[in-house]
């Protein structure tokens, strides 16, 4: 079995801030890349400002916020002046020995610093430069900036997020800027396969609004195929049903029935045999055509359970069910405690921090780093270039 991680040997200039570019970034890291990030000086990146809560060192000093701990781990920090000549030419050297560079600057941000894609490519052809944008290098809204509340909003995954009578939703973490920080390291893997192949290193252009459109997946294709904008549900299912949560005596249940069988053995396992029967309810396309209909004729049955006995009774018909879950019973869950999806991290100073690993297991290996996120600035000093 290899003992290196995938990407050891592959080294990354990040000079990108918040979520998405850094996303990016710590997901190299975890695979075994080594990153270097580049922050401003005494500030260094926004979001280490972006609390409560905060992390501590060992000294009880600040360390970031948690927000920060969150999509920065297993990096180097340098500290670099970009608006000096100095600056500039440290970044420049180390583009230089790096394989990639990941930058979400404004589009044109880095041009008169000579810092951007076609300046660096030009010096070093191998180079995979991934810039990451609102809405991408070219179009009528390239300049402006992207957040990704706005882009949640433009992309039409609130309208589709929500209860039908009420405000759209966001979705509760910034879950445009991660997609994109996975797309973005999905194409930095491929562009270096290409680079291995040909010789030639690529610059990669990443939107939030692009990957934001391609996460409405079944969503936008129920349009492209209809011509009919989907409309809010609150937690049922476009295209399946019933596929909702279920109020039952003492809280509430995720009930997923996928297709006919499972449909019978909720009905059976509920008492619900009339439901079972109605002509009605006999195929998914009747069901999803009928499902207010078929969530009231469900209701009184699964209200009157309580949510174990609900769920062992669903596990036992083979009726995929689940609990919603708080955060702070996430991770007192068997399966996460099971999985190690908490880390526990231990600074150069001996302080610890939490963090979540990364989903990725190679091989029985879970590619998380086994370094914190890093104090700004702490790799000055030191030769990034070798």
């Amino acid at each position: 079995m290899a003992t290196e991680k995938p990407l050891a040997g592959v080294r990354v200039l990040e000079l990108a801030r918040i979520l998405a570019g850094p996303w990016c970034g710590q997901l190299l890291a975890d695979l075994g890349a080594e990153v270097i990030k580049v922050e401003r000086p005494e500030v260094g990146d926004d979001t280490r400002a972006w609390g409560p809560p905060f992390v501590a060192d060992a000294k009880g000093g600040a360390w970031g916020s948690a927000y920060y701990h969150g999509c920065n781990r297993g990096k180097r920090s340098l500290a670099v002046d970009f608006e000096s000549d100095n600056g500039r030419a440290t970044i420049r050297r180390l583009a230089g020995a790096c394989d990639v560079v990941i930058e979400n600057f404004k589009v044109g941000g880095l041009t008169k610093f000579g810092l951007d894609a076609d300046s660096l490519r030009a010096a070093f052809p191998r180079l995979v430069y991934c810039s990451i944008s609102g809405f991408g290098q070219d179009g009528p809204y390239a300049e402006r900036a992207g957040y990704d509340y706005i882009i949640q909003g433009m992309s039409g995954l609130m309208d589709i997020t929500g209860e039908p009578e009420r405000e759209p939703q966001k979705v509760g973490v910034a879950v445009v800027d991660l997609f994109t920080g996975v797309y973005a390291s999905t194409a930095i893997l491929a562009a270096l396969r290409r680079r291995d192949r040909d010789g030639i290193g690529a610059h990669i252009d990443m939107a939030l609004m692009d990957c934001a459109v391609a996460m409405l997946a079944n969503q936008a294709m129920n349009y492209l195929v209809s011509g009919r904008s989907p409309s809010r549900l609150g937690n049922a299912h476009p295209n399946i049903a019933p596929y909702q949560v279920f109020a039952v005596a003492d809280g509430h249940v995720i009930v997923a029935v996928g297709n006919d069988r499972q449909f019978g053995g909720l009905c059976r396992a509920i008492g619900a045999e009339a439901a079972g029967a109605e002509p009605d309810f006999a195929t998914n396309p009747l069901r999803v055509a009928n499902r207010a209909r078929l969530a009231s004729a469900l209701a009184p049955f699964l209200s009157a359970l309580a949510r174990a006995e609900l769920l062992a009774k669903l596990e036992a018909a083979g009726v995929p069910a689940g609990p919603i879950n708080r955060i702070a019973d996430v991770f007192a869950d068997p399966q996460v405690v099971h999985r190690g999806l908490r880390l526990d991290l231990v600074g150069d100073d001996g302080a610890r921090v939490a963090g979540i690993a990364s989903p990725i297991v190679i091989d029985g290996v879970r590619m998380a780093s086994d370094r914190p996120s890093p104090r700004l600035g702490e790799a000055n000093g030191v030769d990034a270039t070798r």
